[in-house]
């Protein structure tokens, strides 16, 4: 059982940044492909953002993938040393404004489907005024 507790969320004005950090519980995380996903007020969880597992677990490779809507903005990496994956958001907007979930997924090939994932934090809000 992998444990995530994501942290960072905050209050910020449009155009700022935040760097949200998800830290799982055991070593065995970098073996999982790792995502982000948001969920907005009255709107369905979406995707945001993907990282694979390193070489030679996946054969990705650590490649990342991103929503239309935050390409170009927002940045997730991972470092196994620390167990944790993080997703640097740029450029805020109001829009972005949401609970912001990562979870753990053996399969980077099919990271936008969220039955993939196997195990999810419990969420950090993430606010921005125009």
């Amino acid at each position: 059982q992998v444990q995530l507790v994501e942290s960072g969320g905050g209050l910020v004005q449009a155009g700022a940044s935040l760097r949200l950090s998800c830290a799982a519980s055991e070593s065995t995380f970098s073996k999982y492909a790792m995502g982000w996903f948001r969920q907005a007020p009255g709107k369905e969880r979406e995707f945001v953002a993907a990282v694979a597992a390193v070489a030679p677990i996946s054969w990705s490779g650590g490649r990342t993938d991103y929503a239309d809507s935050v390409k170009g903005r927002f940045t997730i990496s991972r470092d196994n040393a620390k167990n944790t994956v993080y997703l640097q958001m740029n450029s805020l907007k109001p829009e972005d404004t949401a609970v912001y979930y990562c979870a753990a997924s053996l399969s980077y090939s099919r990271r936008y489907y969220q039955a993939e994932y196997v195990y999810w934090g419990q969420g950090t809000q993430v606010t921005v005024s125009s």
